[in-house]
């Protein structure tokens, strides 16, 4: 850190101004003048955390919601694996272009990160997720609705279904597309899932 400059008459001030400023910042976010977008995020985060309508809200609910709907339709048309394709198919212009890096750099990594953290898809459906080298851990996003809309009759998928039908076909269509193999673990009653980079 810099020493604090301290004038004597032989220096003129010019010549301390000249002298290389200090690294010493103060705090930014990256968010400033975005203070209006930040407090309207804050606000619905406070909204959907109070409402317990029903069942205690999380910040997910809209996005699990709407998720159920999609496969509840698709499994009572017996089209989940046609849903499933169109689903793998739209994502295809962005898990193409990360497997072209992953097959550039050989950074398998990627195709986790690219699945996961990287994506909102992810990370505003599933509220934590636990990263390690070459496997990724999180828990089932779908109880905390599902089971409430059940007993009022909104929905008779099952997580498992879920797991099995929709989300296991998801990911290998997406590890294809990426150029990598990954495994999905089976469903356990625990709601634990993970997926893992297969050498």
């Amino acid at each position: 850190m810099a020493k604090a400059q301290h004038l004597d008459e032989s220096q003129k001030l010019e010549e301390v101004v000249k002298k290389p400023t200090s690294a010493f910042k103060g705090a930014k976010t990256g968010f400033e003048g975005q203070e209006a977008e930040i407090g309207k995020a804050v606000q619905l985060a406070l909204k959907t955390m109070a409402s317990s309508a029903g069942y205690k809200h999380e910040m997910n609910d809209a996005l699990v919601k709407a998720r159920l709907q999609a496969m509840q339709f698709a499994k009572d048309h017996n089209m989940m694996k046609e849903y499933v394709e169109h689903d793998i198919k739209t994502m295809r212009p962005i898990n193409s272009r990360v497997g072209q890096v992953i097959a550039s750099t050989g950074d398998k990594e990627a195709a986790l990160v690219g699945l996961t953290e990287r994506t909102a898809c992810h990370y505003q459906l599933v509220l934590e997720t636990h990263a390690e080298e070459g496997k990724r851990s999180w828990q089932s996003p779908w109880k905390n609705v599902l089971e409430p809309s059940k007993r009022m009759g909104m929905f008779t998928i099952t997580e498992q279904e879920i797991h099995d039908e929709w989300f296991t076909p998801r990911i290998h269509g997406y590890a294809k597309d990426l150029g990598v193999d990954v495994k999905v673990s089976e469903w356990n009653d625990d709601g634990v899932v993970t997926i893992e980079i297969v050498e």
